[in-house]
């Protein structure tokens, strides 16, 4: 997914590359028309003719690849913030499941160590960490852990 404006920036960094390339040729025949005179009179048309408008070409070849660069950096972070803010796909209603429900519905509790809640076995925060346990009666009746807000956990009473 390739934004208008990525595709636009395109040309300005050709013509940057171009106006350098140009002006570069220019000073090299520039230098060349002055080295073969002796005089300071008969150099004058070469550096007004060539070496002068070539220097002015390589900075505006250099400004226009600054700017061409930093428009192309400044779309690509509006694409990534565009994929980032998408709104998510319907795939969840139209299986049946409704948005409100918990991501995990596993019986099973654990909790990582030093953490402030306590999930269950499939919630996606501690699924698959080594470093999860099952979780501590204690710490649930003393109030130190939290449910989670993602896979809503119900603590079970015995």
């Amino acid at each position: 997914m390739r934004t208008a404006r990525l595709r636009t920036v395109h040309p300005v960094l050709w013509a940057g590359w171009a106006a350098l390339a140009a002006g570069a040729v220019l000073c090299v025949l520039g230098w060349y028309g002055v080295s073969g005179e002796r005089y300071a009179e008969r150099q004058l048309p070469y550096l007004a003719s060539c070496t002068v408008p070539g220097a002015a070409l390589i900075v505006a070849g250099s400004v226009l690849l600054t700017h061409g660069r930093g428009a192309l950096a400044a779309a690509r972070v509006e694409e990534l913030y565009g994929l980032l803010v998408a709104p998510e796909p319907v795939e969840a209603e139209e299986s049946g499941t409704a948005a409100g429900a918990p991501l995990a519905v596993s019986g099973d509790l654990l909790m990582v160590p030093g953490g402030t809640l306590w999930h269950r076995a499939d919630c996606p925060l501690v699924a698959g960490k080594v470093e999860s346990v099952p979780v501590d009666a204690k710490l649930l009746a003393g109030g130190e852990l939290g449910p989670c807000p993602i896979c809503e956990p119900v603590e079970e009473t015995d």
